[in-house]
């Protein structure tokens, strides 16, 4: 039987190629704890992020191109992650957050909140660390849909957050009575934003998802001014009113110099449970057609389903209670393309540090 080289086996790594970045995993540096034993080979792929959405893809090219090697009978491949952090925001404010991803919208009324939960969820359940903060102070809903309800303590000057599902949690609402209204005006909003960032004991997340107040108000400005954000999706529904004001939206991010990575068109059809019929109860298209219109990438459309809201009310967010359904399916994909958006943007911009670690190195 032919003897089987680290050598060989570098090379024809060195041709299978990262889907979203279009390079080779071995220019990324993203094959570690190669090893050979006879005729098995065994390395891991460390992925940009544990949510990758093409994560089979570079595994099948990978075990057909060193089972290419001659002398080589089984592959054997394992998986691990790091996320490429947001030089930018890490440089700004030691937080321990390695991106910084906005949920925002145009207008109130389109489903941003649960989007935002829903979101940062299933990049839980992907296996990455995450964040959800809440800034939306003048309606905080997040405690009520992640079904939280408590006052966060302190712990070595630090405020601890909150935790459901595997997403740490701040918000408002954990420090006001529920039903108690908040009358802010601009720089007491920047004063919480800033409070909420840098007093709470974050511990290192790969993603914290930020739920803002909807419009084009002072949390986006103030979140730009403290750490800057690594990027932004905008939430919609099709009918008209509700997409022009993605216009505004995505125009706001790109004065603040802020990435857009998308629209997620929300609510945008509903099928009826009796009959199977589709119904375009607001329209159906314009978000994609949006997303053309004003340059960015259109990230998917979820149905508008009854448990959707039912979840939301209960505190047992869909991607969780009923996993299976077309809206959980569709928010756990539209998920996954925002972290690809997230480590693509900070590899390809030089922004991104995706360093491998030398006790894993491909010589081991």
């Amino acid at each position: 039987m032919p003897t089987v080289t680290q050598a060989q086996v570098t090379e024809a790594l060195s041709h299978v190629i990262e889907p979203e970045l279009h390079k080779d995993l071995i220019t990324l540096k993203m094959i570690e704890n190669l090893k050979i034993d006879g005729g098995r080979v065994s390395f891991t792929i460390i992925l940009t992020t544990p949510a990758c959405p093409l994560k089979n893809v570079m595994e099948a090219d990978a075990v057909n191109a060193v089972k290419a090697i001659p002398g080589v009978e089984q592959v054997a491949i394992n998986f691990d992650s790091r996320v490429p952090a947001d030089s930018r925001l890490m440089g700004r404010m030691n937080i321990g957050v390695r991106n910084a991803i906005a949920v925002a919208s145009g207008k109130g009324g389109v489903g941003k909140s649960t989007t935002a939960t829903n979101l940062a969820i299933s990049l839980a359940l992907d296996g990455a660390k995450v964040g959800l903060l809440d800034v939306d102070v003048y309606g905080p809903n997040i405690p009520m849909m992640m079904g939280v309800d408590g006052k966060p303590k302190g712990l070595n000057n630090k405020i601890q957050p909150l935790e459901a599902y595997g997403v740490k949690l701040m918000s408002m609402g954990f420090l006001i009575e529920r039903g108690q209204a908040v009358i802010w005006r601009g720089p007491m909003i920047h004063n919480a934003i800033r409070q909420f960032l840098e007093d709470v004991e974050w511990g290192g997340l790969d993603y914290l998802i930020i739920d803002l107040p909807p419009g084009t108000g002072d949390a986006s400005l103030s979140l730009s001014q403290s750490i800057g954000l690594t990027g932004a999706v905008i939430v919609t529904t099709p009918q008209q009113v509700a997409l022009d004001d993605v216009v505004r939206g995505v125009s706001m991010f790109k004065q603040l110099n802020v990435p857009v990575f998308g629209v997620i068109e929300n609510m945008s059809y509903f099928v009826a449970p009796d009959t199977g019929k589709r119904y375009d109860i607001f329209g159906h298209g314009g978000g994609q057609q949006m997303a053309k219109e004003v340059e960015v990438d259109f990230l998917g459309e979820v149905p508008l389903e009854p448990a959707v809201r039912i979840g939301g009310d209960e505190g047992t967010p869909i991607v969780v209670s009923q996993p299976d359904t077309p809206a959980a399916k569709a928010i756990r994909d539209i998920a996954r393309k925002v972290a690809a958006a997230v480590s693509l943007q900070n590899i390809m911009s030089g922004q991104g540090d995706f360093k491998a670690d030398p006790a894993l190195s491909i010589i081991n």
